[in-house]
């Protein structure tokens, strides 16, 4: 007789693990909820050991609790896990690593060391993150980096935050907008409502950014460009403002410790998990107002910087894996200028990328990302670039990443420069030389008409090359790195001393110019011009072919005080002054007029370049440009709309008045003055179908370094009432 099978729960109870620490499984990285409680995984090669602790409070020196991985048991590969029971959502944890101390061998565990999961997706704060305690080495030692530390670092470091992925998303999903109905709106999440005229109720907040989405709606804009969010140590003390004797902290976010990781001060609500909850809000609530999030992910270095660097997190793991080290390994290739290179094409670094970029697609929504110096992602262990690299690739092909908008810095630190070639048509690139031809076509230098008539039709002398489209380039006059468009137009030169380097830091390349007087000026001439070449850069950059960015403040005159690298500068100099939007309504007002103008007109968008059925350039005579003499500042193009409907824009960047030609149009259709950068803000802008007519049968007289459109369209010549 055939003996009864046991039932399948007898079976597990029999089997089936039971002790509160189990074996666990490699996969998913990171801590995940698992059959009642939290599978913990986390990749190393060359450790020998592996800790798990879990503490009770952000400031606490000690654990409540470590399990020791055995290497036998709890290890698969390369990747160390284990399951344990009773873990709550918010449970602080990290992880130490036990290994060689050989730097000369690119080897640095440190046991001392308490290490963040590169796979946290949250981290808490504390009173004071201690960098110093957290260097591997023994600075007090005769060769610096070569003798390690015995300092334990746990008191004085945050701690991963265990998080449930427990959200209600309710309908929404990425939005996908083209990128030819895209405008881009580039922000700092603190910065955007940290000062005291913001007038929001969770000031320097994720919350505080949803307070705003009303104003960005009504602005126009399509997208939010978001710097730096994963977690980054802004406590850190750089140096000492020379002026105010204040410490510099960092600002900006380019030096992450965290990559799945929201930054916990920008929430209004908690460190525990809660930013991570916030940030969700925020995105679902941008959703909502038809707004995209696209995040800038800084994946090509971290804050351990050098040899001299802190142990955070990836050096205690498996340094020699995760950055590119130079000859010798005991120091690092530096193609990022921050003292690390992230060793982005070895495969185990390049899966832990796309498994970063999956989560902020499938676990936070993000609609794309702006990669910062890209460049590197296309170079190989040793710093040298590839020529079809895998990663990058990858990225583009990903079966989830697919149709997220991938944006990239296309340079690095260490020469490469790869505008208009950047591999694949999937990737769209930020146009250094949209940013430098304009500000020089309209500063009035010479030799530039030819490429400012390029950059306005969609840079297709940059981009036709690798077979990309207008809709590949990312136009901008201003971003976070440089001036702002108030101070492109005020400062000759940049005001960086106190950055306390010097004035050295930030590029001198500024292509600027001050009118008369560096800085803020009570002279009408002065301030006059300055206002009109705000509304040029402003209209150049809201009728080029490609994807307009606006950096934000541009829109009503944000300063810096001239200066042109302010990662360090946490305070109102880098802070969104609200109360320039009073001082300043008629540039809020033109950049709203302008991006309603370019949605109203579709030829200035299309996703390809113009042919010259298109569109046509002219001197101000209507005969051909002279683009042979460099002493040409004068510009007109007639951009055919169909149906007799057409665009006609004078561009005059010299210093004497220009008297214009405009051509015939067909029977029956009249030309109408929609934009004149020189005139005052009642009459420098008209809505659609309220434009004056212009009788096309006089030139007009374009002011120095003035713009103006004329629309063409049939019908009555009088605008409606």
């Amino acid at each position: 007789m055939k003996t009864p099978e046991l039932p399948l729960h007898e079976y597990l109870a029999q089997d089936g693990e039971h002790a509160a620490v189990r074996r666990g499984v490699p996969l998913p990285m990171g801590a995940h909820e698992s059959k009642g409680g939290v599978n913990f995984s986390i990749f190393s090669r060359h450790a020998s050991r592996v800790r798990l602790e879990f503490y009770d409070r952000p400031e606490d020196a000690a654990p409540a609790r470590t399990i020791d991985l055995d290497p036998a048991r709890n290890r698969t590969g390369d990747v160390w896990h284990a399951w344990i029971a009773d873990v709550p959502a918010g449970q602080l944890y990290g992880y130490r690593m036990d290994g060689p101390y050989e730097p000369r061998d690119g080897l640095r565990f440190n046991f001392n060391k308490l290490l963040l999961d590169p796979f946290a997706t949250a981290v808490s704060r504390v009173a004071n993150w201690d960098f110093d305690a957290a260097r591997g080495y023994d600075a007090s030692a005769a060769q610096t980096d070569l003798v390690a530390s015995t300092v334990d670092n746990a008191g004085g470091t945050p701690k991963c935050v265990f998080t449930r992925d427990d959200f209600d998303w309710g309908e929404d999903q990425p939005l996908r907008r083209a990128w030819a109905a895209t405008v881009i709106y580039e922000m700092h999440v603190r910065g955007f409502t940290i000062h005291p005229t913001s007038g929001v109720r969770h000031p320097g907040t994720y919350r505080g950014a949803i307070e705003k989405i009303p104003y960005l709606k009504a602005l126009g804009v399509t997208a939010v460009e978001l710097m730096p969010v994963h977690e980054f140590n802004e406590q850190h003390v750089i140096g000492i403002d020379p002026q105010t004797r204040k410490p510099l902290r960092k600002y900006w976010g380019y030096d992450p410790v965290a990559f799945l990781a929201p930054k916990a001060s920008y929430s209004s609500s908690g460190d525990l998990g809660q930013q991570k909850l916030e940030f969700k809000q925020m995105v679902k609530a941008f959703h909502s107002a038809g707004i995209e999030v696209i995040l800038d992910v800084v994946l090509n270095h971290t804050a351990e910087g050098n040899e001299l660097g802190p142990t955070l997190s990836f050096r205690g793991i498996d340094n020699e894996i995760f950055y590119t080290l130079a000859a010798d390994k005991r120091h690092y290739k530096d193609c990022s200028g921050t003292g690390n290179t992230v060793n982005a094409n070895h495969p185990v670094v390049r899966e832990y990328v796309l498994d970063v970029l999956r989560y902020w697609v499938v676990e936070m929504h993000v609609d794309g990302f702006r990669f910062d110096l890209a460049s590197i992602l296309g170079r190989d262990g040793n710093g040298n670039p590839l020529s079809n690299p895998p990663l990058i690739e990858r990225i583009a092909e990903d079966s989830i990443l697919r149709g997220t908008k991938l944006i990239a810095e296309a340079w690095d630190a260490a020469g490469a420069y790869q505008v208009g070639s950047f591999f694949q048509r999937d990737w769209v690139e930020w146009n250094g030389r949209y940013r430098d031809e304009v500000r020089r076509f309209w500063r009035g230098d010479d030799g530039i008409l030819g490429a400012f008539a390029s950059r306005i039709s969609g840079s297709a002398d940059i981009f036709t090359g690798s077979g990309k489209g207008p809709e590949q380039s990312i136009n901008f006059v201003t971003c976070h790195d440089g001036f702002t468009l108030n101070d492109l137009v005020s400062y000759s030169h940049k005001r960086n001393a106190a950055n306390g380097e010097g004035n050295r830091d930030g590029s001198n390349e500024n292509f600027s110019e001050n009118y008369g007087i560096e800085g803020s000026s009570a002279d009408a001439g002065i301030e006059s011009l300055r206002k009109r070449q705000i509304k040029n850069f402003l209209l150049t950059l809201l009728i080029s072919r490609g994807v307009p960015m606006l950096l934000g403040g541009d829109e009503f005159r944000r300063t810096q005080g001239g200066n042109n690298n302010a990662y360090c500068q946490d305070n109102e100099t880098s802070w969104y002054d609200w109360s320039c939007i009073e001082r300043h309504q008629d540039i809020h007002r033109f950049v709203r007029g302008m991006i309603a103008f370019r949605r109203a007109h579709p030829v200035l968008r299309e996703e390809r370049f113009y042919t010259d059925a298109d569109i046509g350039w002219f001197d101000p005579d209507l005969g051909s440009p002279n683009w042979s003499d460099p002493r040409e500042k004068r510009l007109a193009c007639l951009i055919q709309e169909g149906e007799g409907a057409a665009l006609y824009l004078m561009f005059n960047a010299g210093a004497d008045a220009a008297a214009f030609r405009v051509p015939p149009g067909p029977n029956g259709t009249h030309w109408h003055l929609a934009v004149a950068t020189d005139r005052e803000s009642s009459s420098d802008l008209f809505d659609p179908g309220e434009e004056p007519l212009f009788d096309a049968a006089h030139a007009y007289p374009v002011a120095p370094r003035s713009s103006i459109i004329l629309v063409r369209r049939a019908g009555s010549p009088f605008p409606r009432a």
